[in-house]
């Protein structure tokens, strides 16, 4: 079993930063890769980035360049560093423990309980 807990969401204006951070447990934590994804408003959850025990980096194309995920392994945390904020980032984030690198979410193995982000105008 995976615990991930999720916080640091919040109300952001356009073009500003927000990181979020995944709390991790489990005796097996180190065997996955801790992703995030996100669920926008009327819209299907998608992948964001990932991150493998040894810190290898995974990110979709409409955060790369603007979004950093990282591992602290010594506090168990995952933190996902997002900056020039858009309105379409607006969304739920779920951190998640997955063994395949598919990102699909019918892959994911344990989720969070989501955090809210919303980038105003």
């Amino acid at each position: 079993q995976v615990q991930l807990v999720e916080s640091g969401g919040g109300l952001v204006q356009a073009g500003g930063s927000l990181r979020l951070s995944c709390a991790t447990s489990g005796r097996t934590v180190s065997r996955y890769y801790i992703a995030w994804f996100r669920q926008p408003p009327g819209k299907e959850r998608e992948f964001v980035a990932a991150i493998s025990w040894t810190g290898t980096r995974y990110y979709a194309d409409s955060v790369s360049g603007r979004s950093t995920i990282s591992r602290d392994n010594a506090k168990n945390t995952v933190f996902l560093q997002m900056n020039s904020l858009k309105p379409e980032d607006t969304a739920v984030y779920y951190c998640a423990a997955t063994l395949r690198t598919t990102w699909s979410i019918n892959n994911v193995d344990f989720w969070g309980q989501g955090t809210q982000v919303t980038v105003s105008s």
